[in-house]
């Protein structure tokens, strides 16, 4: 049996958010488990053993949460994310229905005629916040819409669901700064986004005619917005943002992509694979179980590590590179298996319409100045000022 690396690594600084692959990079040398004594995490940095535990849900579960806090995890046992088969499956199948590949043809002419108006409204200005009023704008004018929340409350969504990322970390200043504004979310979806207030034909509307067929218990409907609204922002906004950002930076990349859109699917995979929106979750162990020769105790709690695996040297040749033309379709921004990500068709979509929109009107990206988010459970940038050639 091997021992276990230790390190005093603190993944939750300002710094380590901001930029945390040296660090990453270090606990890969270390060894496939590395024990994060902090936050008594066992660590899984590499590619090979986060995919492996990603398609184990039976060894490791999510049942016991998929945070850092044991007191948000106890609080959010039973939510889609925070559940094992069969009942993940259930409400799964529930939550899918609206988000599936076939559905997206029903969607698309809405956000392809929203993208064409934001892009040409911002490239004629040629500078902008790609950020706010570009990544922002798809999220917030389509899915707010095809969730179906009251008018009061479409404003605060991406707040909400920045907090409730936040919740995702250990408990710091800003998990304390969140817990209120998640609290008045909570609020809100068992209190005014109910049947009589929200849009009949939305998502929201749907998870409750659900409960009405007997596919799920009524009490679930308000926790489950949280898979519509957390998801469905802030992610796919980082996604876009940071990749305008690989662009500006790589315009070489940007030429190739121009120069043929069938390339335009590997571009998303290649962004997020680099820069991972959701750099990790947490798993528990049903069991004693063995990786790689380290030996680790039922009832251990696992840090999946996407955003280090993404960059893994052991699985992807020169990981730090950004070449559109890899297509690495295996990468883990959305998880594997039973939690692959609900929403990543709906997440695709917008990203491809807008970066097809983009090249039909941008020969190049210059970066002006970026602010990187500071978040619990995200990574990216908070703004991103461009300035684009035509």
């Amino acid at each position: 049996m091997s021992a276990i690396p230790v390190s005093d690594v603190d993944l939750y600084t300002p710094e380590a958010r901001a930029d945390p692959y040296a660090l990453y990079e270090e606990l890969r040398a270390l060894g496939p488990v590395v024990h994060l004594t902090r936050y008594d995490l066992y660590a899984l940095p590499r590619y090979q053993e986060v995919r492996a535990a990603l398609m184990d849900w039976r060894t490791f579960s999510s049942a016991r949460g998929v945070f850092v806090d044991p007191e948000m995890n106890a609080q959010l046992e039973g939510i889609t994310l925070c559940s094992d088969p069969p009942e993940h499956t259930e409400m799964r199948a529930v939550l899918g229905r609206p988000l599936r590949q076939d559905r997206m043809r029903d969607v698309l002419p809405t956000i392809e005629a929203e993208a064409e108006r934001i892009v040409a409204r911002l490239v004629d200005r040629g500078r902008f916040d790609a950020a706010t009023e570009l990544a922002e704008h798809l999220p917030m004018a389509v899915v707010s819409d095809l969730v179906g929340l009251p008018d009061r409350g479409r404003e605060k969504m991406l707040e909400w669901a920045a907090a409730m990322w936040d919740m995702q970390g250990p408990a710091n200043e800003r998990f304390a700064k969140a817990a209120p504004v998640v609290g008045e979310f909570m609020d809100y979806v068992a209190h005014e986004a109910v049947p009589g207030n929200i849009r009949p034909d939305g998502w929201a509307a749907h998870l409750h005619q659900a409960a009405d067929r007997g596919e799920l218990p009524r009490d679930k409907c308000p926790a489950l917005m949280l898979d519509y609204v957390t998801p469905s922002l802030d992610t796919t906004i980082l996604a876009i943002t940071n990749t305008v950002a690989l662009f500006a930076e790589h315009p070489d990349q940007w030429n190739v992509l121009r120069a043929d859109r069938s390339l335009i699917p590997h571009a998303i995979n290649e962004s997020l694979r680099l820069e991972t929106p959701v750099p990790q979750f947490s798993r528990v162990l049903t069991e004693d179980h063995e990786i790689d020769g380290v030996p680790l105790a039922a009832g251990s709690r696992v840090a999946l590590l996407y955003g280090s695996a993404n960059r893994d040297e052991r699985h992807y040749p020169d990981p730090e590179r950004f070449d559109i033309t890899r297509r690495p379709s295996d990468h883990l921004a959305f998880g594997r298996g039973e939690h692959v990500c609900i929403g990543m068709h709906l997440a695709r979509l917008e990203m491809g319409v807008l970066l097809d929109r983009l090249a039909d009107r941008v020969s190049r990206f210059e970066t002006v100045a970026a602010t990187p988010m500071i978040n619990n459970g995200l990574r990216g940038l908070e703004h991103l000022e461009v300035r684009v050639r035509t």
